[in-house]
């Protein structure tokens, strides 16, 4: 069912943990489905010095966040930026259908974290990161519609 980068990103996790004076933490996902992701950034002069997570979840919510954090560690805030939800599972040779979201999820975790990185610079993450989805990475004062039913929240 899973590929053999799938497992060994589940058993061997890398950049399990948090980073304690991290500039960007993001959170996403819900105990309702049953993943939650949490991802710490360190970034120094534009580049991602370090990344962390930790993944409440399936060995694909695992392995997903253990791919996002080492396709972004050392690159800059603009290239995290590009990291898509397609490039992760790519980089794990593919994933299950039924558990894409798994990758969705990394993608969202990680520009949630960079979300929160730009609010502390003072800047306004949405047009420099698009709606994460997470208003509380934004501290908006407005709500947005994520095409999401309150059930769904």
């Amino acid at each position: 069912m899973y590929t053999e980068k799938v497992m060994d990103h589940f058993m061997n996790p890398r950049n399990v943990g948090t980073i304690e004076d991290a500039n960007g933490v993001g959170q996403v996902g819900n105990l309702k489905c049953g993943d939650i992701m949490k991802i710490f950034l360190k970034i120094e002069n534009d580049v991602i010095v370090d990344v962390k997570f930790q993944t409440f979840g399936c060995a694909a919510a695992v392995a997903t966040s253990s791919m996002a954090t080492e396709l972004i560690k050392g690159k800059t805030v603009q290239e995290a930026l590009q990291l898509t939800n397609r490039a992760v599972v790519e980089a794990l040779d593919d994933l299950p259908p039924m558990k894409m979201h798994c990758s969705v999820l990394a993608e969202e975790a990680v520009k949630s974290a960079l979300a929160d990185y730009y609010q502390r610079q003072g800047l306004d993450p949405i047009p420099i990161v698009g709606c994460t989805g997470n208003c509380d990475a934004c501290h908006s004062d407005h709500a947005h519609d994520h095409g999401r039913s309150d059930e769904e929240e």
